[in-house]
């Protein structure tokens, strides 16, 4: 059955967050898929290229995009907010994120499929080719991205926002953005369960930091993830990175440099009278241990500002607290 896109019933405003929310603020209730949605990625027909995806006109007339933005809900807002702010997210992703709060999961998995389904039919989130899981997996294989009209939307509420080149990322690209999202979700999935309070989540670029160098020039740190959360009467912040074993462990050490030399400047403790301590999740043992070892043998690195655990090891870690 289409759903009225004028008109949505009360099961589908359940687990709807308000407008200009942080995305983690998002339904406080359980999901029993956090942590497995991003699924096995099924390889597209075109090469493993970063390449400019086929679309329709990205043109939109003014009268089209007020109508939509005038039936668009909370929840509505909030799915593009999260689509935007991580570009890449697959259907069980945002299910996990917004439609937990319903009686079933088979229920919050119909009305999240619905409602994606109008989103798309309005232009507000497109899919990739690629899809998660294979095409028998149906809509839940989807991977969702922010159209035209959605990206319409965003600058015009965010002026200075520019606009969003659409393309079919790369096969790595994908990968490592959903396992960040799964990410985002287990620290989601522990403010739920009442862990931990979950404050702040900021994803690429948002979590980005900016410094000075030494010859004077401006230094971008990027890491995946930036969290705040507070369990018991500490507050706790983590910059966090997601290792899926692309990279060299020299990479993996000379990105823990970039970490120290922006302790050195005094930046992060200046906006927020702290550093954050800097995870690494990183699947294979062995991995965790060479570099465990490198930074303990680096000089230039302060081993207590690290942690690197399993993915699975994140809960304990964060509910645990810095200290």
């Amino acid at each position: 059955m289409t759903e009225n896109p004028a008109r949505q019933t009360d099961q589908d405003w359940a687990g709807a967050v308000p407008v200009g929310r942080p995305v983690a603020w998002s339904n406080r209730q359980g999901s029993s898929q956090v942590g497995a949605e991003s699924g096995g990625l099924m390889a597209a027909t075109r090469q493993d290229l970063s390449v400019p995806s086929r679309s329709r006109s990205a043109r939109v007339g003014r009268r089209r995009l007020e109508a939509v933005r005038g039936h668009l809900s909370e929840r509505d807002w909030a799915i593009l907010a999260t689509v935007a702010a991580h570009r890449f997210v697959t259907t069980a992703q945002l299910e996990a994120f917004h439609f937990a709060g319903h009686a079933s999961q088979m229920s919050g998995a119909r009305v999240c499929r619905r409602v994606l389904e109008r989103l798309r039919r309005e232009r507000v989130l497109g899919t990739l080719e690629r899809r998660v899981g294979g095409i028998r997996a149906g809509s839940a294989s989807y991977v969702w991205h922010v159209d035209a009209v959605g990206d319409r939307l965003l600058r015009d509420a965010e002026p200075r926002r520019t606009r969003r080149r659409r393309y079919e990322p790369s096969l790595h690209f994908l990968r490592h953005t959903l396992a960040v999202v799964d990410t985002h979700l287990s620290l989601l999935r522990l403010s739920r369960d009442g862990r931990v309070e979950l404050i702040q989540v900021d994803a690429e670029p948002a979590c980005h930091r900016r410094y000075p160098g030494l010859g004077g020039g401006t230094i971008t740190l990027k890491s995946d993830l930036f969290a705040v959360t507070v369990s018991g009467e500490f507050e706790d912040s983590w910059f966090i990175e997601v290792d899926l074993a692309t990279e060299s462990l020299p990479r993996l050490v000379a990105k823990c440099q970039e970490y120290e030399a922006y302790r050195r400047s005094g930046v992060e403790e200046a906006a927020r009278g702290v550093f954050p301590i800097v995870v690494w999740t990183i699947e294979t043992e062995r991995r965790r241990e060479a570099l465990l070892a490198a930074i303990a043998t680096d000089a230039n690195l302060r081993s207590d500002l690290y942690r690197v655990i399993a993915p699975d090891q994140l809960g304990a870690l964060v509910s645990g607290g810095a200290s």
